[in-house]
């Protein structure tokens, strides 16, 4: 009944038969609350262009075309603009549009394909830069109302509603590495949405808009965004030195396919670097005997209790600590299983 009186309202006041603030009286609370939440974030939301060198065929000209196009966010005052790394990659140039219609030249600063994040900047005057607030994308549950602002399919700032449909997805990045705890929303995500900030009621951001699982290519209900406490963790990384740097054990990875043939789901460990952590600890890597045959040495099966059956999964377990951070390292060798403790290094 409330739907229809608002309706009749607004085909009322189109008329001029009543005042358009008494039909603007007959907005709901769950309306209003996306208007605002609409007006005070857009202006923070930007529009990403990847540009490309090509040459003429037929002569040596070359020209800058704009190739894609994404979504990005304000990040900071400094002109810091946050957005998805396959957006931008490829690139030879970056312009951002802001929402007055400039647009401006983009540097890189940093990324981070293993997240599918990058940051960029812009030199602009700081009134035109509003960076979002950020939210604790850990406090979300499933069924809590988000935002989506993007540039879906070229057409700027576009809003779309949802809730959280899931948590703790798994999604792929563009170098295929594994992207832990994504968010699952059913806002409407389509190309050109990607990089764009989820926004929770309060207009704070809580993820950064990644993936559509679509057969089509078009929404079908399911998005994924990558946590905001995540982003809000490898940024700072990102502006500070351009990559993500990890902690490391000083150990190169042989194929799982050796420990499989031994009858151990794990990462079999090829060789040791001296002096580093792994060495310390007494781990050892493949071996040949006196007739030259490979014989295993430590299989890594578990980093702090939590089983790690390929590189990815090690590689993800590593990026939990910084360099200096001690942790537990459990391993087969001849059958036998064993915990040592080794305190992580600094990736040379």
């Amino acid at each position: 009944m409330k739907t229809l009186t608002r309706l009749l309202f607004i085909a009322l006041a189109s008329l001029g038969i009543v005042n358009i603030d008494d039909a603007q009286a007959e907005i709901s609370e769950y309306e209003q609350n996306n208007i605002d939440v609409y007006r005070s974030a857009s202006p923070s939301v930007v529009f990403v262009t990847n540009k490309q060198y090509r040459r003429a065929r037929f002569s040596r000209n070359v020209t800058v075309e704009p190739q894609g196009s994404g979504t990005g966010f304000i990040w900071d005052r400094d002109g810091h603009i946050v957005t998805n790394y396959h957006v931008i990659e490829g690139a030879n140039e970056v312009s951002i549009g802001l929402s007055d219609g400039s647009d401006w030249p983009a540097t890189l600063v940093g990324i981070a394909p293993e997240r599918d994040l990058a940051v960029l900047k812009i030199d602009v005057p700081k009134n035109l830069l509003r960076p979002l607030p950020r939210g604790n994308s850990d406090k979300l549950v499933v069924g809590r109302k988000v935002l989506a602002i993007g540039n879906p399919f070229g057409l700027d700032t576009t809003l779309t509603v949802g809730v959280v449909s899931a948590l703790d997805r798994e999604i792929q990045s563009p170098n295929g590495r594994t992207i832990p705890g994504v968010i699952q929303t059913d806002a409407a995500i389509n190309p050109g949405n990607s990089g764009g900030p989820l926004l929770n009621s309060a207009g704070e951001f809580i993820g950064v808009n990644t993936a559509i699982y679509s057969p089509s290519g078009g929404s079908a209900g399911i998005g994924f965004s990558i946590p905001g406490n995540t982003v809000k963790s490898i940024v700072p990384i990102l502006i500070e030195n351009g990559e993500l740097t990890r902690p490391v054990m000083g150990v190169t990875l042989a194929a799982t396919q050796f420990a499989h043939r031994a009858g151990v789901r794990g990462i079999p460990i090829a060789e040791i670097t001296r002096d580093m952590p792994a060495a310390k600890a007494g781990l050892e890597g493949i071996k040949r005997d006196r007739r030259g045959r490979f014989i295993l040495g430590d299989i890594i099966v578990a980093i702090d209790g939590t089983p790690v059956t390929n590189e990815d999964q090690l590689l993800t377990q590593l990026e939990l600590h910084q360099p200096g951070d001690r942790i537990k390292v459990t391993v087969v060798r001849d059958k036998r299983e064993r915990t040592v403790s080794l305190k992580l290094a600094k990736q040379p």
